[in-house]
């Protein structure tokens, strides 16, 4: 028996190493490469084929010169505002968060960086498990210690869901607003930085009053935002 449960337990060992480096190979590729996809786009996509067999996703990827530096700013300062000098966790932004929702008895805020809500969309599935933040916490570590920030942001705002079946800065801004990632203004980019905590309610709520006081929030402070 105590055989039996060796060896399971090896081959448990041997199944996680071989799943680490499958997603640093990725890594690295994407190090130079575009993304096609993640896992997070794929997961939306079954959910709303569930419904409608011919639904697809709106995604194109442009570079990060092609992304309108207001939308970088505007990012920034809405979901990491220590981006470009913290190394993939921001401690201080964690013990806020852990505090704000000790004091409302809920979660209400989250302390996760661009980073980490990076690596959860280009690898976690949404199901909650018990070590998913373990698995979070490594792929952040990855990403930081191979890619520099410019890349991380360009790929974050190419991969990142804005509304139903939208994904990425140009199908974001083409959806909202006709026109290009390149060309948003600082309103339209902070509107949109002001929706990624929930962007399909507020894909078909867009007047909501919280959404505007939130872009306000985000303009005032998108001079301040660091771009890399």
């Amino acid at each position: 028996m105590k055989r039996f449960f060796g060896r399971a337990l090896l081959a448990l060992l041997l199944f996680v190493l071989l799943y680490q480096l499958w997603i640093l190979a990725h890594i690295l590729w994407w190090v130079n490469h575009n993304p096609d996809s993640s896992a997070f786009m794929e997961d939306r996509l079954e959910i709303m084929q569930e419904k409608n067999p011919e639904a697809e996703l709106r995604y194109q990827w442009v570079p990060y010169q092609r992304i309108s530096n207001h939308l970088k700013r505007a990012v920034i300062a809405a979901e990491d505002a220590r981006f470009v000098d913290h190394e993939g966790f921001d401690w201080e932004g964690i013990q806020k968060a852990y505090e704000k929702n000790l004091k409302k008895g809920k979660i209400v805020a989250g302390g996760s960086t661009i980073s980490q809500q990076l690596a959860k969309n280009l690898f976690l599935s949404t199901k909650r498990t018990p070590w998913r933040k373990l698995e979070e916490a490594l792929i952040t570590l990855m990403l930081e210690n191979l890619m520099n920030k410019r890349r991380i942001l360009e790929i974050y705002l190419n991969v990142i869901e804005w509304g139903n079946g939208v994904f990425g800065a140009e199908a974001a801004a083409r959806h909202y607003y006709k026109t290009s990632a390149a060309a948003l203004g600082p309103e339209q980019a902070a509107k949109l930085a002001a929706m990624v905590p929930n962007p399909r309610y507020y894909d078909t709520h867009r007047a909501a009053r919280g959404l505007a006081r939130k872009t306000g929030i985000i303009l005032a402070r998108m001079n301040s935002a660091e771009v890399p």
